[in-house]
């Protein structure tokens, strides 16, 4: 192997790398990538099935042996250039470096305590072999497991996390859907202000330097006795049409029984009963109101105003504690015991229907007819014509998933996202990196898409408490 400038790194790329992203080995620009030997039997080990992890796993021995393909073996002992995949990534100013395969047998320099023929083992002393033949090389161990980071840092291994598939990096700075106004935003920008009435809505045209930084079908309020709050419906340079909102926080305007209890749950109905957005995701923590307020603008959009044929529910079934085991029946009822939220909502919102147990039963069977319960596994290849789409828990999905599910919207139908990004349950998936964060990252300037994040939770008093101190 020959490295062909000691200023590019070499990135030796853990199995769960490649397994996590199949294109990661076109992330590093012009520098280096070491696959040992060890990850290409991980990765043949881990490449049946019909898991998102297999179908990683099959794309990445794909790429290889497009990369392999044609060449000899001493090109393979000098770097294959990345460029040669006609596959990858499509961007021409893409540089890569070369990608190297262990080719011979490398020293083992582990202590005696760390056995070789352990597949995270027998990595590090890869990295440690490949630090000492090329000591002008910056060789780096790049994984997704912590633990590896962590026996990596005792042996003095240069280690990194993965970082590109993040979409941000602080979860702080991801876009919150409102923005509250400043005090004298109206002296700035009321001066050449239209404003008109279609139908019942009210209509706002406006300029000044703060318009330049919104979104479309962002919230946006003063937080004064006003009370003003608006959704911007276009917004072009320092030119923008707000949109004044409609007030869900009264009995007589409520929404299948329910009233908004705050500002951002206000906002959440707007967006979720406005038929010109077709995707709208909500963000926050435990009993703010996420799966409740879907369910609700679900229903009123199916049941009233006919907007929709259905409601349908799905979620990624992971589980919280210990799995427990196959479940009999169809697919609905296989996916029951994973609908809890769904059927406490639905008694929630049965509770404000009727004033009998007989009104309430006969609502809650007439609802049921209408809402249909999915799993995620059959979502590939189908298409949803006229459907309000909930998928919850979706902080737990790949961008990859996401995207699956969100292209199976055909015409007519309405796609909600909703999760919390504090209780993530899969593997490797953080924060930054999680195909919600993904989508409203991505979203945030389409014209008919929609995002808020839901702040204060109103469950219980008992509930807030244990999420603001536990």
């Amino acid at each position: 192997m020959n490295i062909r400038s000691s200023s590019q790194k070499l990135f030796v790329l853990d199995t769960n790398v490649l397994m996590h992203d199949p294109t990661c080995i076109f992330r590093f620009k012009e520098h280096n990538i070491f696959i040992p030997m060890v990850v290409l039997e991980e990765l043949d080990h881990a490449k049946k099935g019909v898991s998102d992890l297999a179908r990683n796993v099959r794309q990445v021995s794909r790429f290889l042996d497009e990369l392999i393909r044609g060449v000899d073996n001493e090109s393979i002992k000098e770097g294959l250039p990345l460029s040669r995949i006609e596959h990858g990534p499509a961007d021409e100013a893409l540089e890569t470096g070369r990608l190297y395969f262990q080719t011979h047998q490398l020293a083992h320099l582990l202590p005696d305590d760390l056995p070789g023929q352990i597949a995270d083992n027998s990595i590090l002393s890869v990295v440690l072999a490949l630090g000492k033949e090329y000591p002008d090389v910056n060789v780096i161990l790049v994984s997704k497991d912590i633990n590896m980071r962590i026996k990596a840092a005792a042996l003095q291994i240069s280690a990194e996390d993965y970082h590109n598939d993040q979409t941000i990096e602080d979860v702080d700075l991801l876009y919150s859907g409102a923005t509250a106004l400043e005090p004298d935003f109206w002296e700035l920008h009321g001066g050449q202000m239209e404003s008109w009435k279609d139908g019942s809505h009210s209509f706002y045209r406006l300029s000044g330097p703060q318009v330049q930084d919104w979104y479309p079908n962002q919230f946006v309020y003063l937080d004064d006795e006003s009370g003003f709050e608006a959704i911007v419906k276009s917004c072009n340079g320092e030119t923008a049409v707000l949109q004044l909102a409609e007030d869900y926080r009264t009995k007589h305007n409520n929404v299948w029984g329910i009233c908004a209890k705050n500002r951002e749950q206000n906002f959440a109905l707007n967006a979720l009963l406005d038929p010109s957005i077709d995707f709208v995701t909500l963000l926050g923590s435990a009993g703010t109101g996420k799966t409740l307020l879907a369910l609700a603008a679900g229903l009123v959009q199916v049941m009233d105003r006919k907007n929709y044929l259905e409601v349908i529910m799905t979620r990624e079934t992971m589980p919280v504690g210990q799995d427990i085991g196959f479940l009999p029946g169809s697919e609905e009822e296989k996916m029951t015991p994973w609908m809890g939220a769904l059927m406490d909502n639905l008694e929630a919102l049965g509770s404000r229907s009727g004033t009998t147990d007989w009104e309430q039963d006969t609502t809650h069977n007439v609802v049921m007819n209408r809402i249909k319960i999915r799993s995620l596994n059959f979502m590939r290849g189908r298409t949803f014509l006229n459907r309000f789409l909930i998928i919850d828990e979706a902080q737990n999905l790949t961008p990859k998933q996401l995207k699956t599910l969100i292209t199976r919207a055909g015409s007519g139908s309405k796609i909600i996202c909703i999760g919390n990004l504090a209780q993530i349950d899969t593997p490797y998936l953080t924060a930054t990196s999680s195909g919600l964060t993904y989508v409203i990252d991505r979203f945030k300037g389409w014209e008919n898409s929609a995002h808020i994040t839901l702040r204060r939770g109103e469950r219980s008093r008992l509930a807030d408490y244990a999420s603001d101190n536990l």
